[in-house]
C-alpha cells in the first residue's frame, strides 16, 4: 500500500509541479481538418533553411497508411528537423536504424531533430497500429552524398 501511494505522490509531483504532461513534444497544435491549409503542412517536404540551429525542416503529413511525402532525399551530413502531423488517427514515425521513434496524433505538432550522417536508404514506418492498412504504411528516406 505504501508503494502504491509513493508511486501516485511521485506522479503528482511530475504531473503539476514539473509541468509533465502527455502531450506531442512543443505543445503545438493545429486542426487536423485544416492541416492542408496550415502554412507548416500546405507543402510537405524537405526545405533549405536559414538562420536556425538545422539546415533542413523535412515536413511530413501523415494520414490513413500514407506518409506524405512518400519518399525523400536528404544530404549526408545534413541536421533536419522533422516536422509532422496527423490528419486522422494516431500514428508511429520510425526511421529504421536510427534514434528517430515519435507517436504522431491528430492536430498535434510533433518534431525531432536529427544529423543524418551515414548515407543509405532508411525505412520510415508506421509503428502505431492505425487501421487495416497498417504494415503497408512506410516511406522511404535516402541519404545521398551532397550535390
Amino acid at each position: 500500500m505504501g508503494s502504491l501511494v509513493l508511486f501516485l505522490v511521485i506522479i503528482l509531483v511530475q504531473a503539476i509541479h514539473l509541468g509533465h504532461e502527455p502531450a506531442a513534444s512543443g505543445g503545438e497544435y493545429v486542426d487536423p481538418e485544416l492541416v492542408d491549409k496550415h502554412e507548416t503542412f500546405k507543402n510537405p517536404g524537405l526545405h533549405k533553411v536559414e538562420g536556425k540551429d538545422w539546415d533542413y525542416e523535412l515536413v511530413f503529413v501523415v494520414s490513413a497508411f500514407n506518409y506524405n511525402p512518400g519518399n525523400v532525399e536528404i544530404p549526408k551530413g545534413a541536421k533536419v528537423k522533422i516536422i509532422a502531423t496527423s490528419k486522422d488517427v494516431n500514428h508511429g514515425f520510425e526511421i529504421a536504424h536510427t534514434n528517430v521513434n515519435f507517436m504522431v496524433v491528430p492536430g498535434h505538432i510533433s518534431t525531432f531533430t536529427k544529423t543524418f550522417d551515414k548515407k543509405g536508404e532508411y525505412l520510415l514506418l508506421c509503428n502505431e497500429y492505425c487501421g487495416m492498412g497498417h504494415a503497408d504504411m512506410k516511406s522511404n528516406i535516402k541519404v545521398v552524398d551532397k550535390k
